[in-house]
């Protein structure tokens, strides 16, 4: 049975940090052995402000840090941003001023070592560190994800692939998105964090994960021993249903949702919480029915022109490289583009969103008379 710590909570440090602790303690913390190499893994993503709600704050990550040095461990505070330097992901969130006082390394992933994760993926490169710690504390963001609906405990460790590895499997999971799903879940299953607390303080909703989101205040903190129970009772906490969610689907189908959660704390429903829309097709059929489906059916990303400084970060991360940069405006190739959108998620300036081409739209309205 796994345990859920749910607590009301707030970025004052007075409060914060006690409730971190006592979460850590009782979640097997206390086993950490003097010198013992311990990995933190924060959501740092990108460039962003504690307000923006994108990224693990830094008191969280501090009061993490805190606890494993009291108890004589090695903390490593690690990641593979999406965008940006590792130092200017640290020093624009403020992490780097809280950690300052600290003795605790940070740095991003660098090297990976191959790993079996079983079929269909096989090896795939994670990172060392992901690998060779003694002991994970996996520290993801309350957000959305336009593709994954929402990214919390389990998606958090698909930071762990380096680097430009990263586009290089949503290339290869392509449009199946159950696939990417089914992956991001056996990655956690051979990652194993020991702990995962969320950041539900102030979360993200709306067209996540990235700078189109919405800041939400929700006031949670979240504390497990298990990613997957934390992704679940998120779930209750939004009254959705675990197929609704492609990680939470796809660990089902690997049996995975059959222990019964123990929770400590008040399940309180958190009302409405924009989610993306998000319509699910399976590209079936003949390669002219496939073709059909993607480019009238699919949601699209898009651009706003007034927003979009042209600076480059949507079309050097695009894995399926389906976004013209040499024109103004950006120029879409929507028969090549996977619909990942790692394009709005990197997007420095908000400028990138989805829209449904006119036929998806008018389907929408059809079904919805209907109904």
């Amino acid at each position: 049975m796994s345990l859920v710590f749910i607590q009301k909570s707030s970025y004052r440090y007075e409060t914060l940090k006690p409730q971190v602790f006592a979460m850590l303690d009782r979640l097997g913390g206390h086993s950490l052995c003097a010198g013992s190499r311990v990995l933190i893994k924060p959501n740092l993503m990108t460039y962003a402000t504690p307000e923006q709600a994108l990224l693990t704050h830094p008191l969280i990550i501090r009061a993490v840090v805190e606890y494993v040095l009291e108890r004589g461990a090695r903390p490593l505070v690690a990641d593979s941003p999406a965008l940006g330097s590792f130092d200017r992901v640290l020093r624009e969130s403020g992490i780097a001023e809280v950690l300052s006082p600290l003795h605790v390394e940070c740095r991003p992933f660098q090297e990976s070592l191959k790993i079996d994760i079983g079929e269909p993926f096989g090896f795939v490169d994670i990172a060392r560190e992901a690998i060779e710690s003694d002991f994970i504390i996996n520290l993801p963001k309350f957000k959305t994800h336009r593709q994954m609906i929402l990214t919390l405990g389990v998606k958090n460790l698909f930071g762990c692939i380096v680097g430009y590895r990263k586009p290089e499997w949503h290339m290869k999971t392509g449009i199946n998105h159950p696939l990417f799903a089914r992956l991001l879940v056996q990655l956690y299953q051979r990652i194993s964090p020991a702990v995962t607390i969320l950041d539900g303080i102030l979360a993200l909703e709306g067209e996540g994960p990235g700078k189109r989101g919405i800041p939400r205040e929700v006031g949670l903190l979240l504390g497990s021993d298990s990613a997957l129970a934390i992704d679940r009772t998120v779930c209750r906490l939004l009254e959705l249903e675990p197929e609704h969610i492609p990680v939470l689907k796809a660990a089902d189908e690997l049996g995975l949702l059959e222990e019964p959660l123990d929770i400590d704390g008040q399940l309180e429903p958190l009302g409405a919480f924009q989610l993306p829309e998000v319509v699910p097709f399976v590209l079936s059929g003949t390669r002219i029915l496939q073709r059909m489906l993607r480019l009238y059916f699919l949601a699209r990303p898009s651009v706003e022109t007034n927003l979009c400084r042209h600076c480059g970060a949507c079309w050097e991360i695009c894995p399926a490289k389906a976004i013209n940069g040499t024109v103004r405006p950006l120029r879409f190739n929507y028969e090549d583009c996977i619909r990942c959108f790692c394009c709005i998620e990197v997007c420095p300036h908000g400028a990138l969103h989805t829209v449904d081409p006119l036929p998806a739209r008018l389907v929408r309205k059809i079904m919805a008379r209907l109904w």
